[in-house]
This record gives C-alpha cells, structure tokens and sequence, in this order.
C-alpha cells in the first residue's frame, strides 16, 4: 500500500471519527466534545498508519508511543479542565452567532474543519511511521526527541501549573506570574509547538521527511496568530487588570527572562 493512499485512509478515518463527534456534540448541545477528542485523534491516526506500514522500525514504535502519551495526557486535561463548565465560550459565540443552523454547520466549520487540520498537521507521522531507512535510529532523532521532551515538560508543566492557579478562589482576577509563566505568557503553546517540531525533526531523518514542514509551520502559526495566543489574549486583557503589565515584562511565547519597567 502506497504513502498516497494510507495518507487519504488516515484522512477517512479522521473525518470519521469528526462526524462521529459532532453527533456526540449535537445530542449534548456542547461542541466542546471537539477539543476533548483533539488528542485522541492523533493517536487513532499514528497506530492506524502503524497497522497499515509493510513494517514498522524502532522509529516507528518510537513515533506512536510520545504520540499516545501526549494524546492521552492532553485529553484527560482537557477534560478534567471543562468539566462541569459547559461550552466553551468560543462554541458559544459561534452558536449564538449562527443561530439554528449552527448544529449542522458546526458540523464543517468546527468538526470537519479540525479533522482536516489535524490530518494535516499528523503527516510527519505517517513519514516517520513508514519509512524503512535508515532502520536505526539516528541523532536527527535524538534532536527531535529533546525537542518533544522539552515541548512536552512545558505543555504539562504550564497546564498543571495554571490549574492549580486557578483552583484558589483567591487567585480570582489575578494574572499567573509565576513558575513557567514568569518566562512566557503561553508555556503551554509554546510546548505544544516545540513537541511537533520535533515530530518533524524524526520524520526529517528520513528520505524525504523534510517535505512535511508545513505541519509544524501551520501548527505554530494557529497557536501563535489564530486559536491561541492571541484570541487568548484578547480576553484576557478585557478580564485581568493586571494583564497589560504582565504583557510588557513577559514575552509572549519563546520563553526568556522577565524585563523590569
């Protein structure tokens, strides 16, 4: 079976599960549900390409498992993160904006939408799950595991840090300046851009791999100009008092030391 066609099964299967999630998401009236099951997508897809190689390599074994370990971890923090707390604000704008045609157009604006991104963005997957050469692991890997370990520390690190922020009502109002976020405003974006670029950098050490920069590229641009930083930021500044001062001292993504003004 060729790249093409296991690239366009992984593509069937993403949008599968999307439609299949949206039904979840229009019987609940939370579309919410999309978030939750962002990781999970990415696994689904890394062990199905993993089923359809002709064989798999240290590379690919290598590839599946940090892939499952941070689709599991981010799913289970997202979900302990809305529990309870119904839909998130940005699904409830849509939905008021939209009006009664939301629950079928959600189904292409949110949910298809985001499967494609996410099939996208998993290519270095499928390169490095398939490719048979060089069999054995190479330093190329080894940069892009350091890039992965170190994307994946700030991701977990930041999330735990920030719940547990906001798990003291006295915190209410106030800014998070402390730990991780004393160096960037956005550990956990930061992280998730670093850990899939170095899901580029191991599929990078095979033939061909570097042609999938693109997936990380789009990755960090979203985190950075559309659904992260600074949508993020917008409200935030709106709600913190404190969070134009914390803009000037802190920079907003590649962590470095605070500035004194």
């Amino acid at each position: 079976m060729t790249g093409i066609i296991t690239a366009l099964i992984g593509l069937g299967a993403v949008l599968s599960l999307s439609t299949l999630v949206w039904l979840i998401s229009v019987r609940r009236r939370d579309a919410s549900v999309a978030d939750v099951c962002w990781g999970p997508g990415f696994v689904l897809l890394v062990w199905l390409y993993c089923v359809l190689s002709p064989m798999l390599t240290p590379r690919s074994w290598l590839v599946a498992a940090l892939i499952t370990l941070w689709g599991t971890r981010l799913s289970a923090h997202i979900f302990r993160r809305n529990r309870g707390k119904g839909e998130d604000p940005r699904y409830r704008s849509m939905r008021a904006s939209q009006g009664p045609a939301f629950w079928w157009r959600s189904l292409f604006t949110v949910f298809c939408l985001q499967g494609a991104i996410l099939w996208f963005v998993a290519l270095p997957l499928l390169v490095a799950v398939r490719a048979m050469q060089p069999a054995a692991l190479t330093l190329v890997d080894a940069v892009g595991l350091v890039l992965f370990a170190l994307g994946f520390t700030f991701e977990t690190v930041g999330d735990h840090q920030l719940a547990r922020f906001k798990a003291q009502p006295s915190n209410s109002g106030h800014v998070l300046d402390r730990g991780l976020w004393r160096y960037t405003r956005h550990p956990n974006y930061f992280g998730d851009a670093t850990l899939w670029w170095g899901m580029y950098a191991i599929a990078a050490a095979t033939p061909g791999g570097w042609l999938t920069m693109l997936s990380p590229t789009l990755m960090s641009f979203l985190l950075i100009r559309v659904s992260g930083v600074t949508l993020l930021e917008d409200a935030l500044k709106a709600s913190k008092p404190g969070y134009l001062a914390y803009i000037r001292r802190t920079p907003a993504f590649i962590p470095w030391f605070p500035t004194r003004r």
